[in-house]
């Protein structure tokens, strides 16, 4: 299915060329290691390419990227450029770089997947290139690089010749999927779920699943679509793709389901796992349904990629939360932490109560909860419903932190049915940093999760660090 993938070498002449840009000094001859965009930590022999934010303009860190090593500069706007490098001129810099993006994934050959959705873009995204290893070499885009700015530059990874790239798209306004799109030019295309988050921006959870499908625009019949079967404003949308489409979910007709689930919580889940190739068992260690769903995709897309089920089985043994987004810290005195501070939202907060709810624990089970950003005009409604789910979960006591719309939280739980004394308030991260190491005893169960901007990692490395010194 997939032809040997060659490298591409980046010279100055394939970069002007791939951007529309102008050599203004140096030879076109000239390779290029890697693209940069920080100026702090530009690779030796790299093209660093100044970009112009709101607070900051790259153009005034060329000097500095070229002593960190960097060897060409891509701008545009007249800059002195340093003796001895190459320099290539352009009308808009980032614009090149999504055109260099493009014209990488292009040229390497390499088959390119890519993942949207409300919650579960980078585990999916993980499970599914740990699957595919099995079989090719596989570019996974790291970290938060999945908007218009840190797509382009992963892509351009892609000239160390991969087989295959599984890169995630992330959004929080209209049209900017359709972006990232036409710069990836996936074949396979996968949209895990919808959910609340960003709907701030968007009103409804209708808008914002009118936005996540546009990762299903500008595709041909070659193209797959690898489709939540259990979500309806998902596949609401599967008509209108003209490809082939795969489903995945515990409903019965889904191409990839799951059944006989046994739910362990933060322990993990099993189950059995259906495909039109045959079934086969699952023991995750990775927690809860939520996981499971993202399991079931990325199973969907390595059957696409004609990856061995017993190889799959295999990987999927292995995996394990990555770091933020559901890991498991157990500490001396016994009091097991799961960090799931990456990022937050209505749908991903009350999977993991849903995970709590099931996971068997001797001590209390402590939920501390940041706000939620992006939800607009319905913030303290979801969070009164978040709040309403911490007591259904059996939660014993929760430490909610951030604005105002966060008090919403005590007031849905206590709406539920836990007690007012359980409930502690603090107005930032740091401050609860502070204080919660000292509220947690030995055997407690403590879930961390937040927005990433209200910082909820503070406190789990405060609760790290308290036990290390004790």
């Amino acid at each position: 299915m997939i032809a040997v993938v060659p490298a591409v070498v980046l010279t100055s002449a394939f970069v002007a060329g791939a951007t529309n840009g102008r050599l203004i000094a140096g030879s076109d001859d000239v390779a290029f290691t890697s693209v940069s965009i920080d100026s702090r930590s530009a690779p030796a022999g790299s093209l660093f390419v100044a970009l112009h934010g709101d607070r900051f303009d790259g153009h005034d860190f060329v000097r500095q990227a070229t002593e960190r090593g960097a060897t060409g500069v891509l701008v545009s706007r007249d800059i002195e450029v340093p003796a001895g490098i190459t320099a290539i001129s352009v009308a808009d810099s980032l614009i090149a770089l999504q055109r260099l993006g493009r014209a990488v994934r292009e040229r390497s050959g390499a088959s390119v997947v890519a993942i949207t959705g409300s919650a579960g873009k980078t585990s999916t995204k993980e499970i599914t290139a740990e699957l595919l290893s099995a079989k090719f070499r596989v570019f996974r885009n790291r970290g938060n690089l999945n908007n218009h700015i840190g797509l382009p530059l992963s892509l351009t990874e892609l000239a160390s010749g991969p087989d295959v790239a599984v890169v995630e798209l992330g959004m929080n306004h209209e049209g900017e999927i359709r972006t990232l799109v036409k710069i990836a030019n996936p074949q396979v295309r996968v949209w895990t779920n919808v959910g609340d988050a960003h709907i701030g921006h968007f009103g409804s959870r209708e808008s914002v699943a009118a936005a996540k499908a546009e990762v299903l625009e500008l595709a041909d019949a070659s193209a797959v679509a690898v489709l939540n079967a259990d979500d309806p404003l998902v596949i609401q949308h599967a008509a209108r793709f003209p490809g082939r489409v795969v489903t995945f979910g515990v409903s019965q007709n889904a191409t990839i389901r799951a059944t006989s689930i046994v739910d362990r919580g933060f322990e993990g889940v099993s189950a059995v796992i259906v495909t039109p190739t045959g079934t086969f068992n699952v023991d995750l260690s990775i927690p809860g349904r939520a996981h499971l769903m993202n399991v079931l995709a990325a199973v969907a897309v390595a059957q696409h990629f004609d990856v061995d089920r017993d190889a799959i089985a295999a990987r999927l043994a292995d995996i394990r939360p990555v770091a933020r987004r559901g890991a498991i810290v157990t500490t001396k005195n016994g009091t097991r932490l799961v960090d799931d501070t990456y990022n937050a939202s209505p749908a991903a907060m009350d999977a993991m109560l849903h995970t709590l709810a099931a996971t068997a624990t001797a001590g209390r089970k402590v939920a501390v909860l940041g706000e939620m950003k992006e939800l607009g005009k319905d913030a303290r409604d979801l969070h009164e419903q978040c709040g309403r789910t911490v007591a259904s979960s059996g939660v014993d006591l929760l430490i909610a932190v951030g604005g105002p719309v966060v008090d919403g939280l005590a007031a849905g739980a206590i709406t539920g049915g836990l007690p007012g004394s359980r409930i502690w308030r603090f107005v930032d991260a740091a401050a609860a940093a502070a204080a919660v190491p000292a509220m947690v005893r030995a055997g407690d169960l403590v879930l961390v999760k937040g927005s990433r901007s209200t910082r909820t990692d503070l406190i789990a490395d405060a609760l790290v660090a308290a036990e290390a010194q004790r």
